[in-house]
């Protein structure tokens, strides 16, 4: 919240405890000298004489206040909607990194990934060399993978969904969420809060329907760039699963993206997974041969 608006619900506050202590203490003004604030103390004493007139006054004033903060508070779901319009694109090709850092050891990933639309996406793995050749297919709401170690197709499904991507810390239901929260979940603003030097808007998000991966979250978006910089997920017995954290962003093709994020599942042992986005292109051509199974063999 802007400095002056809390300022103006300290001042309105302050006036109501004068208006009741001056009616309390029938127009002591010693007493009230001593006993409030600077703020107010100096009002002419005859107010002390009129409460009934101040009490109408500072009310009237506390609701145009109150009607003034509230237009300059989007929504719940004004604002899911611009996060979700922040993502949108016809497709996107990027290249990336993941950085897993284990109990013991870290270990580097780096992948490049096409995405058509929020239904169709295919991730090549590139290096480590143990890794590489390794690819994955989302179409709606199925996935396959590839192994050239096996030259097998596997089709991860039911509780596959659960395990961890190339061991870290997101899930193949992680990867297979619909990005679109406004689409899953009500949302309501329970307060607002600084992340670093960004203001934001605190989000606390539960979900319509049983069959996703997370009953509710909580989730800190940035006021002006409409990211969120930092989420908690919860089943739905209210236990925390899941962490992720915006570490640093990058103004792309006409919007603000995400360059560095941080997720954790707070499950398992290790430090996190770093997620890096070395280059990201939105609106080019993909062949539509990638999206199919016999692009996993090639």
């Amino acid at each position: 919240m802007k400095r002056h608006s809390s300022d103006a619900h300290i001042r309105t506050a302050s006036a109501l405890k004068f208006v009741f202590l001056a009616k309390f203490y029938g127009g002591n003004k010693k007493y009230l000298n001593e006993h409030l604030p600077l703020s107010i103390k100096h009002l002419p004493l005859d107010c002390v004489r009129r409460p009934r007139q101040i009490i109408s006054m500072l009310f009237f004033a506390a609701l145009v206040l109150s009607a003034a903060l509230n237009a300059q508070t989007p929504s719940g779901s004004e604002i899911l909607a611009n996060i979700d319009q922040n993502i949108r694109a016809a497709n996107r090709v990027s290249t990336s990194r993941m950085i897993i850092h284990g109990r013991r050891a870290s270990r580097t990933i780096t992948a490049r990934s096409w995405v058509q639309g929020m239904k169709k996406s295919f991730t090549e793995y590139l290096a480590p060399p143990r890794d590489q050749g390794t690819k994955m297919l989302k179409l709606e709401d199925e996935l396959w993978t590839y192994s050239p170690s096996t030259d097998r197709i596997i089709k991860i499904a039911g509780h596959m969904l659960r395990q961890s991507v190339m061991g870290s810390d997101l899930s193949y239901e992680d990867y297979m969420e619909d990005p679109e929260l406004s689409k899953m979940y009500d949302a309501e603003v329970v307060g607002a809060e600084p992340i670093g030097d960004r203001a934001c808007w605190v989000l606390s998000l539960t979900a319509r329907n049983a069959d996703v991966a997370y009953h509710s979250r909580k989730i800190w978006v940035d006021k002006e760039r409409y990211l969120p910089l930092r989420e908690e997920r919860f089943a739905k017995s209210g236990k925390l699963l899941k962490t992720t954290e915006i570490l640093e962003v990058m103004y792309q093709q006409d919007r603000w993206v995400v360059k560095h994020i941080r997720f954790k599942d707070v499950l398992k042992n290790g430090e996190g997974t770093e997620l890096w986005i070395d280059e990201i292109e939105y609106d080019v051509d993909i062949p539509e041969y990638r999206f199919s199974k016999a692009a996993l063999r090639k």
